[in-house]
């Protein structure tokens, strides 16, 4: 097969090497000319200097895989590509956009004949050596003819990726599937928090990862990754308490109250998020105002 990527970054990147090795052809195209010839050096992948480029050097039925971030970025460049795109080719939205932008540009691309393709991605840094977990969305003809691809960038050809449904489904698993791992991180970070606050225990919290990796009920790669952290530092003293959010675990939350279907630790896990950023700051503020107005209660001075 051969394909073209737009978007050669952390992620795309190391896509395109992974494709590589399993000796598929790829055109790679990205903002900075310099990372799709180094990339090329290393891989011997094709060079797009522009997605007019890429889509030049490609024979019809194309196949275009977008690996840019969502939002505007994705947008864009679907309406570069979409004119350029002739019947029968596959354009493929690797960013983890909404599952309903995703639905409406769906129905937009396959008005011209192309098929769109939603894929979710998951594996971040160890995917080229692990594999990626791929959650698709769309037609079976475009998910069949895609299907080398995903075999050579899954985990293993028969396991990791999945044809969830109709356009769509893709980014909406990988919707659910980050709102998850929210959950996730949120009860390991407050498990530890706990074992951490008794001092008197003294309790090695890089030996208590260690130990629950093999065996326990609790074991997951997330806390393989922080079993590894805490044996080099449990005090994490240089780090400021902000943690980002991507913007699925705030969709996961929304679809949970639209649907009317109770998902409490995804979305709590999401709201624990904001209150790191500082966005509680002010609520915390009010608190301790009334807890003085009613009660009397001392506060605390800034500075």
């Amino acid at each position: 097969m051969k394909l073209g990527i737009v978007g050669l970054g952390r992620m795309g990147g190391n896509m395109a090497r992974r494709l590589r090795r399993a000796d598929i052809e790829v055109i790679g195209h990205n903002r900075t000319l310099a990372t799709t010839r180094e990339l090329a050096d290393e891989t011997g992948l094709e060079v797009a200097e522009s997605i007019v480029d890429l889509i030049a050097q490609l024979e019809s039925p194309r196949v275009v895989w977008l690996m840019l971030p969502a939002g505007k970025i994705t947008e864009d460049a679907i309406e570069q590509a979409l004119p350029l795109l002739d019947k029968d080719d596959i354009l493929i939205d690797g960013a983890n956009s909404w599952f309903k932008d995703s639905m409406r540009r769906a129905e937009k691309v396959q008005t011209q004949g192309v098929h769109y393709v939603d894929a979710g991605v998951s594996g971040g840094v160890w995917g080229l050596e692990n594999g990626y977990v791929l959650m698709v969305g769309g037609d079976d003809y475009a998910v069949q003819r895609i299907t080398p691809l995903l075999k050579a960038l899954a985990p293993a050809p028969d396991k990791g990726w999945l044809h969830c449904g109709p356009a769509g489904s893709g980014h909406y698993v990988k919707m659910v599937h980050n709102g998850i791992e929210y959950g996730m991180m949120q009860a390991y970070a407050e498990g530890f928090s706990l074992m951490k606050s008794r001092d008197d225990f003294a309790i090695d919290l890089g030996a208590v990862a260690e130990m629950w990796r093999h065996g326990s009920v609790v074991r997951s790669w997330l806390l393989d990754l922080s079993a590894d952290f805490l044996a080099e530092d449990q005090e994490l003293d240089d780090l400021e308490p902000f943690v980002a959010d991507s913007g699925e675990g705030r969709w996961t939350a929304i679809e949970a109250v639209e649907q009317g279907v109770p998902a409490p630790v995804m979305s709590l896990a999401t709201m624990m998020r904001f209150s790191s950023q500082g966005k509680g700051d002010y609520g915390n503020k009010m608190l301790a105002m009334m807890r003085k107005g009613f009660g009397g209660h001392a506060i605390k001075k800034e500075g």
